[in-house]
């Protein structure tokens, strides 16, 4: 990807958005340096960690902490005569413990759920050197007396000097009457030697050396004769502490040597999980996602965003970029100052980030193709300096990329052929497109020439927008209308800007000589289009009220029902604990527990309970005459199926008609009906119909497309018998049949919603179908 197309559509101004979130200046630079992957297999991988990192952390709020950058230092250690000092084996032991910390957290996690995520943590530890470090450097960054005996040593013998310099000091003050003239405490140090602090008028009064005087003058440092001796011998103490301190800096600086591989894979596990981290913040403010990458992914990106205009509090209207199947370009047009470069620009830095495995503030479903490079011709690229105009610019530019252009390219060009004589310019534009597209690429074209508008309605493989404007004011709405071209409104435009009407009522008057003046029609396309805008906003809006109104629903009845269900708990255990203890009989527990159960019937939880079923004609089954293979009848659908599974402590049954699967309990099910017959549930008085049955289908170990298949004709079945909820078992594994699914069902019309499963129940290994 060349730097100028990272520069034109402002790559670089997001990755600084991205780095202020980092906890290091080390993940910092990182992320400055990110770059879109080339390889499709990295891009998947580090995709598939951040969509890990970031369900991961909604569930754990995990926060990393600062730590020191140690680029430097590794180039230090490769140069085998040197030894690191006790700055750099601090940041060496900051890095080490923050690291530490981190993967105590992250080594408690799934690995079945998040596979990336336990291998970044990695296995491979410096614990030598991360042991050592404990055991030699205090909490205040000092090489510690414990580290070894000779320091241990030294230091003892510099304390007790210390001890008998004051001592000393003390009894010779006291002794000569110098208290009055002494100037701070009667002890202190200058040139690292013990000195007495005297008035400058006193100095002859004591028999020593003059080290030094204050800045004022008022004060001399005098050391007496009688520590000259032991001031002697704490500086060849001083010495030997540095020696031992040494020594100690050249022992860990070899073990971090020893253990270089394992110190940097620490130190790059940090700035990976920084990096992730400040990704997952900036998704969280810019309500940014993954979106789908592939080869045969859609361009389809849904209320898209640009992230530097949400940061500046600018129009961030959502929009939506989509090709259909067998489309490839689209080409914008419409007024001036309406959004077209700024939808260009859009869906380019969205291509951008989404292909450098950046979250892209767009809502869930979106996709887009696997393109490996990106060439863009924008603005105004005249240049004195290379005596270019601006057409001879981008003539210059696309010439230099054309033979790079592939069917893994995108193309954005933004008034293409501008510059020049308008049908020349125009002809040359449609010829671009028409040359790109036969190279298999992607285009993303704004423009102003009626031909290429005309073009683009015409064209196989194009797809036409236009930029919308309110019918009254004139303001630019921000929104594209899709399979419809755009007028320019270059008058409209020029009289918001304050150009003298006598000029704008002559510039009509040559517009109706020419004419060329379609405007009425556009501006009548452009109202339908509007209305037509807001007809679904509002609709989108209603259909979000519904969805909330739902889950609304939907967790009241959860809360209900667990509180029903713990009371019927409680109840069956009072009972139990009542047979146990010898109170009641083995009848009277049998019949209290039935009565519980008549009470959770009767409060309507998950049953149809208004129509009571009639006596079946056959026996009441008994759970031992059920048999795995048997054909039984189930009265709610009217069907006979077959008992694949048996549950003995529930005495549920899973019964499969015609690939539908479905748990049913035993007074549900009858013997088999005979041809013609009606299926009818054996004697249970007036028992309910369990009409919102659990519905389930497994597809583990299924391929793809023989899983769509059969979650086609399974959803079908479930329509038909009245069902509005159904289970899919999809597994964990990496992820993929789980993603195709949740395609499907996007898009699959009997589905209403479709949500991830309670932990409890699944997880991210069932999803949850709510029907029409």
């Amino acid at each position: 990807m060349e730097s100028r197309t990272l520069q034109l559509l402002e790559f670089p101004k997001v990755l600084e958005l991205v780095a202020g979130y980092c906890a290091s200046e080390s993940g910092a630079q990182r992320v400055l340096a990110i770059r879109p992957f080339e390889d499709s297999l990295t891009l998947a991988h580090e995709l598939d960690l951040l969509r890990q990192w970031l369900t991961w952390n909604a569930e754990t709020r995990f926060k990393l902490g600062t730590f020191p950058p140690l680029d430097g230092l590794f180039e230090h250690l490769g140069q085998p005569s040197a030894v690191l000092d006790l700055d750099a084996l601090w940041a060496v032991s900051e890095v080490l413990g923050t690291a530490r910390e981190a993967r105590e957290v992250l080594e408690r996690i799934d690995e079945e759920r998040f596979p990336l995520l336990a291998a970044l943590v990695g296995r491979n530890w410096p614990q030598k050197l991360w042991s050592a470090l404990r055991r030699c450097l205090g909490r205040d960054g000092n090489i510690r007396d414990e580290a070894s005996p000779e320091l241990f040593s030294v230091r003892q013998e510099i304390r007790q000097i210390h001890s008998r310099c004051y001592k000393r000091v003390k009894e010779f003050i006291e002794n000569e009457g110098l208290s009055n003239f002494l100037q701070d405490d009667f002890v202190t140090i200058s040139s690292d030697r013990y000195v007495i602090p005297l008035k400058t008028g006193a100095k002859g009064r004591v028999r020593g050396v003059i080290h030094d005087y204050s800045q004022t003058g008022e004060t001399c440092y005098c050391e007496p004769l009688f520590l000259v001796d032991m001031n002697n011998q704490l500086q060849d103490f001083k010495q030997e502490e540095r020696e031992a301190e040494r020594e100690v800096l050249r022992f860990l600086t070899d073990l971090a040597r020893q253990e270089y591989d394992e110190l940097e894979g620490a130190y790059e596990f940090l700035i990976t999980s920084d990096m992730l981290a400040a990704k997952t913040s900036f998704a969280g403010d810019y309500d940014a996602r993954t979106i789908e990458i592939g080869e045969g992914s859609p361009l389809n990106l849904r209320t898209v965003r640009h992230p530097l205009l949400m940061k500046t509090g600018g129009h961030a209207i959502p929009v939506d970029i989509v090709l259909h199947e067998g489309q490839r370009a689209l080409i914008i047009s419409g007024g001036n100052a309406g959004g077209k470069t700024v939808c260009l620009k859009t869906m380019g830095l969205a291509a951008l980030m989404a292909l450098s495995a950046l979250p892209v503030s767009a809502d869930e479903g979106s996709s887009m193709p696997a393109w490996g490079r990106i060439f863009v011709v924008l603005g105004d690229e005249q240049s004195i300096e290379d005596s270019l105009s601006t057409f001879t610019a981008q003539i210059k530019h696309l010439s230099g990329a054309f033979a790079a252009i592939d069917d893994r390219t995108l193309v954005i060009m933004d008034e293409f052929g501008a510059g020049t004589d308008p049908s020349q310019g125009a002809a040359l534009a449609q010829a671009v497109v028409d040359s790109v597209l036969d190279k298999g690429a992607w285009l993303g074209v704004a423009t102003h020439f009626p031909a290429l508008k005309a073009y683009a309605l015409s064209r196989e493989g194009v797809r036409a927008a236009s930029v919308l404007f309110h019918p009254v004011s004139k303001k630019p709405l921000y929104q594209l209308a899709y399979d419809q071209v755009g007028a320019s409104q270059a008058l409209d435009v020029a009289r918001e800007h304050g150009l003298p009407e006598e000029i704008l009522q002559r510039a009509e008057q040559y517009l109706l000589l020419d004419g060329s003046d379609t405007s009425r029609i556009v501006e009548r396309l452009n109202e339908l289009a509007v209305a037509r805008a807001n007809e679904l906003s509002a609709l989108e809006e209603e259909r979000h009220k519904l969805h909330d109104k739902r889950l609304r629903f939907s967790e009241r009845y959860e809360r209900e029902k667990k509180v029903l269900m713990d009371e019927i708990r409680a109840q069956a255990q009072s009972v139990l604990q009542e047979w146990n203890k010898g109170r009641i009989g083995h009848k009277e527990a049998r019949r209290k527990l039935a009565e519980a159960r008549q009470s959770l019937a009767g409060t309507g939880s998950g049953v149809a309970a208004e129509t009571p079923i009639a006596p079946a004609v056959s026996d009441e089954l008994a759970w031992t005459d059920v048999t795995v293979g048997g054909t039984y009848g189930y009265a709610a659908w009217g069907k006979n199926g077959v008992v694949q599974e048996k549950d003995d402590r529930r005495q549920r049954v899973k019964l499969d008609m015609g690939g539908v699967a479905v748990w049913v309990g035993l007074s549900e099910i009858a013997p088999q009906a005979k041809q013609g017959g009606t299926v009818r549930p054996a004697a249970t008085g007036t028992a309910n119909v369990r009409k919102s049955a659990s519905l389930s289908l497994d597809l583990r170990g299924m391929r793809a497309d023989a899983a769509l298949a059969e979650l086609a004709r399974y959803i079908d079945g479930a329509v038909l018998s009245g069902h509005h909820r159904v289970e899919i078992v999809h597994g964990r594994g990496t992820g993929a049949l789980r993603r195709e699914v949740h395609e499907f069902l996007r898009t699959f019309p009997p589905v209403d919603s479709y949500s991830l499963a309670p932990e409890d129940q699944g997880g991210d290994g069932m999803t949850i179908v709510e029907l029409k």
